[in-house]
């Protein structure tokens, strides 16, 4: 499985060097996993003497991979999404660009040989519990060179803020770079009532992952439209400073008002009911922070009375005609974000309920929507706005043909 993976990365890397463009475009995700990852590729091309230009996406939606895609001899890599789109990204790219994905998720194979798909969940790897995308930017990078292996603590972050254990640690590729990481003096390993605890040492003292990894999603989510994810890397690299201090508690201040108006909404009635899941919009109610925030609320409010504990819960959230360092872009699209009660994640994990990961994309493709990372607790689609009922619908539908199957 490993063994594969590197073999496949050996070669990625051959191609890259072996390039005519020194320059790298890098594409991430928004939150501490792909942040993290960001910072590890920045910092890895840069030492091989490539010029980095960096996107934080919140998805790659369509819009932004054609436009994309109209260039020509550059090197792409996508980090942290993109490993389900394989087929889509080597239809763009016709052989025109050299292009790497180094996600986690779950993942198709590429249909064209430059575009390389190093998703681990092609070599038997699972992303919610064996590797997360900022451990697997780590392992191409260590491939590249045995200096990156100084960036096993930002992996280890990545993987802490993905948050998915076994038996409450990190298991498999993900410990693995957290020890890497006690071995340099970066991170300690405590235990915890409920499993491990990984200390980040930084300038502070120690600090636990998983609130460095809050931290970073706090700047990614709700700073993406304020200069946060440059931010949240700077800080992967650099550390912590009181620039980005002061940042992260704005941004909290904001996020506060707006779940807390939200939450009032929802208790007044606001909350819609299916016989299977239980759905709202926020319309354009949450920016100027991230679409990545509805799958945040939708996090907030999962354990508490608000929610039937027996239902899907679903968000709705319309995304801005707006990405960071692009011109301007129309979408016309809604976001929707699903997560699960503590319950319903038990039935999932039984398999008693059916995964996110089934569910939604499927309904979402049977409305031509778009479909990429997605996971059997959490997950995320966009369809075009005025469809958010039939999406429900063509859920409930799925839910119903299984449980009558």
């Amino acid at each position: 499985m490993l063994n594969a993976l590197i073999d496949a990365m050996e070669h990625a890397i051959r191609e890259v060097k072996q390039w005519p463009e020194k320059s790298v475009q890098v594409f991430h995700h928004n939150d501490s996993d792909g942040l993290s990852s960001g910072a590890i590729l920045t910092r890895a091309f840069e030492r091989q003497g490539f010029k980095v230009q960096r996107f934080c996406l919140e998805k790659p939606y369509p819009a932004v991979l054609r436009k994309v895609y109209e260039q020509e001899g550059k090197i792409l890599v996508f980090a942290d999404f993109a490993g389900r789109i394989a087929p889509l990204l080597s239809e763009l790219n016709k052989g025109r660009n050299l292009t790497l994905i180094l996600d986690h998720h779950v993942a198709e194979a590429s249909t064209d040989p430059k575009v390389h798909n190093l998703d681990p969940d092609l070599y038997g790897l699972k992303g919610d519990r064996d590797i997360s995308g900022s451990t697997t930017c780590y392992l191409f990078a260590r491939t590249m060179d045995s200096v990156n292996r100084d960036m096993a603590h930002i992996a280890a972050i990545g993987a802490v803020g993905d948050g998915f254990f076994v038996d409450g640690q990190l298991g498999s590729q993900n410990r693995e770079v957290a020890l890497e990481a006690v071995k340099q003096g970066r991170i300690e390993i405590g235990k915890h009532e409920t499993g491990e605890q990984y200390l980040l040492t930084t300038s502070k003292g120690q600090i636990p992952c998983n609130e460095f990894g809050d931290y970073l999603d706090i700047l990614g989510g709700v700073g993406y439209y304020q200069q946060g994810p440059d931010m949240g890397v700077r800080v992967c690299l650099e550390g912590l400073s009181p620039e980005a201090d002061r940042m992260v508690e704005e941004l909290k201040a904001i996020r506060t008002k707006v779940f807390s108006e939200e939450i009032t909404r929802l208790q007044s009635g606001e909350l819609k009911q299916a016989p299977h899941i239980q759905w709202f919009h926020v319309e354009k109610r949450f920016f100027p922070m991230g679409v990545k925030m509805i799958g945040a609320f939708c996090d907030a409010i999962k354990d508490t009375n608000l929610i039937d504990p027996q239902k899907y819960i679903a968000g709705f959230q319309i995304i801005p005609d707006e990405i960071p360092g692009f011109d301007a872009i129309t979408f016309n699209e809604v976001k929707i974000s699903m997560r699960a009660s503590p319950y319903l994640e038990g039935e999932i994990r039984a398999a008693r309920a059916m995964g996110l990961n089934i569910l939604l994309p499927e309904a979402t493709t049977r409305l031509g929507g778009f479909s990429d990372a997605c996971h059997s607790l959490t997950a995320a689609t966009t369809v075009a706005i005025g469809k958010e009922e039939k999406l429900i619908e063509e859920m409930e539908k799925i839910i119903q043909g299984e449980s009558n199957g």
